[in-house]
């Protein structure tokens, strides 16, 4: 799904030229309300020009991002910029580049795919 920016009604594809726009962006499309009672903290390792190490922290309906590396995350995230990027505005299948080995995922599978659905286009 490609994200989009504006308001609901008028929702245009964003341009996105690196990781770090994606997780700056990450806290405006969370769904807290859904995300209550959850704690989890999931590191991204993206190779590549256009990556960087990110930390996504949800504690309890609260979601932020930094760049870096976590202390013992429940989940870590492997893959390269072309591939995340892919991934975030519906251009590369998830599912495919797991498959396929370009998306590698360790730790709590559940916490991957519990944040994939509680973010908003």
């Amino acid at each position: 799904m490609p994200w989009l920016k504006g308001p609901r009604a008028e929702r245009v594809p964003m341009q996105i030229d690196n990781c770090k726009q994606i997780f700056d962006e990450l806290p405006n499309r969370f769904n807290a309300a859904a995300a209550a009672g959850w704690n989890a903290k999931i590191q991204f390792n993206i190779a590549g020009p256009k990556g960087g190490n990110f930390v996504v922290n949800v504690d309890n309906g609260s979601l932020t991002t930094s760049e870096g590396t976590a202390d013992s995350p429940t989940a870590t995230i492997n893959t390269n910029d072309d591939t995340w990027i892919g991934i975030v505005s519906g251009t590369t299948n998830p599912m495919t580049a797991f498959t396929l080995g370009q998306l590698k995922v360790q730790g709590n599978m559940g916490d991957v795919m519990k944040m994939q659905t509680l973010l908003k286009a």
